[in-house]
Parts: C-alpha cells; structure tokens; sequence
C-alpha cells in the first residue's frame, strides 16, 4: 500500500517487509526544494517507524536519483534566519536516513548532485546503475555540503579523495564511486531495482535487534561525530548563503 500524506515522494510496502520510498518529481530529475526535502524526513521517519517495514530501499523515479537543487524552485533565502530554517530541514533528512534505527538500500540511478549526492551517500548499502554520476558542485557555487558528508566521505573514501571531491567538483562515473569506496556495488541499470530490492529483502530477512544495534555502533565508531560534522555543516551553508557572491553564482549555474 501507499503511505498517504506526500506530496513529492511516493512510499510503498513491499512483500518481505521493505519499505520503498522514492521521490517522485521526474520531470524535474527530483531535483530538490523544500517540500522534498521535508517529504524525504517525514517518509524515512514513518518507515522508521513501521512495525511491519525491517528495511527501506531509497530511490528516484525516472531518468534520475536527484538532480540537487531545483534551480526552478530555488529561492534564496532573505536573512540567516531563513537560511536555517531551509539548511535544517535539509539536515534532518540525514538525520531521518542515517539515524533511523532500520538499514536503507540505496538504488541510485541516473545523477546523485549536490544534496542528491549525500542522500546516496547516506544510504547503508548504496548500490549504483552503471550509467549513474555523482559530483558536489557546493564549493564552486560558494555553499557548503551537508549531510554529514564532511564525516562520512573521509571515513568512506580517506582524506585525500574527500578533499578531491568536495573542493574541485569533479563528475564521477558509478565505476570510480566504486573504486573510491563510496559505491558499495555497481549493476547494470537494467537490474538496478532488482538487485536492490534483493539486498533489502536479505536484510529485512535478518534479525531486527541486531541489525539496529549493528548500524547504531557502525554510525557511532566508523566515523568520526556525525553530529557535529551536520552543526558544523550547517553553520558554513548558512554563512554561505548569507554572501551576495552566492546568489551571482547560483544564476550562473
């Protein structure tokens, strides 16, 4: 069945106790504006939530997983207040997929920009389609990452592969996700939903309690303070979009 209430995400319980959430705005590549974003939290809290859903497999409908930031939607915002408002949003997200006590599957397919990028990289098990690309354009827009990637990547990836991807917005084919450790598989596109959606059957399929305490600890020890990678994070978006620079180089992207 169809969970009711959102408006740019569709959520779906499958046979084997996965929970599909899959944002849902095609004709924009789910591009992101502020009611996906919250759409996104809300779905992964509901399914986090759900007694009968042991997994989630996160996708995107269409030719992509998530474009970045719907230029068409885009409104910048007026004073640092905000621009808090708007940068938290896009943090609890995170926090809903990476916090949530249930392991989410990744089906990445097509682009992964930006905040569609570290949605991806949020995801415990983030399997790509072989023709999907990945890149953070933040740093030459004068923004910042969020989605605690600034821990994440590091830990994923090692230092200097992070610093790489997140200073010089380098495009990245599913295949060097793969070999920088950020891809956990690559498929063809045409299985992409099939293998992902038997990983989080086998997942599903395993003992709830210790599935939950395994990405609590991994989440808590692998990385380095996740919450204050998001506080720090959030605090350098803001200030980014607080600087007319920004706001030139957001109409010229």
């Amino acid at each position: 069945m169809t969970a009711p209430g959102y408006e740019t995400v569709t959520s779906t319980l499958a046979e084997g106790g996965v929970r599909c959430i899959t944002l849902n705005r095609p004709d924009r590549l789910n591009a992101m504006n502020l009611q996906l974003v919250r759409d996104v939290a809300q779905a992964f809290r509901d399914a986090h939530d759900d007694p009968a859903c042991n997994a989630i497999l996160f996708t995107g409908a269409g030719r992509a997983f998530c474009a970045g930031d719907d230029r068409h939607d885009h409104a910048h915002p007026e004073n640092a207040e905000a621009a808090r408002v708007l940068v938290e949003a896009i943090q609890n997200a995170t926090r809903a997929i990476s916090f949530g006590p249930k392991p989410v599957v990744g089906a990445i397919n097509g682009w992964a920009v930006g905040g569609g990028f570290e949605w991806a990289i949020n995801c415990d098990f983030p399997l790509w389609g072989e023709s999907a690309r990945g890149f953070f354009p933040e740093v030459s827009l004068n923004l910042f990452v969020t989605g605690a990637v600034t821990s994440l990547l590091p830990a994923l990836a090692g230092l200097q592969k992070a610093r790489e991807m997140l200073f010089l917005g380098q495009r990245y084919t599913a295949a060097e996700l793969l070999d920088a450790g950020i891809a956990w598989r690559v498929v063809p596109d045409a299985a992409l939903q099939h293998e992902s959606m038997t990983v989080a059957r086998q997942l599903a399929a395993l003992p709830p309690l210790a599935v939950r305490a395994m990405k609590r600890t991994l989440n808590l020890t692998a990385c380095s303070d996740m919450n204050r990678a998001i506080q720090l994070e959030t605090d350098a978006t803001v200030a980014g979009f607080m600087d007319p620079e920004t706001t030139r180089l957001l109409k010229d992207f």
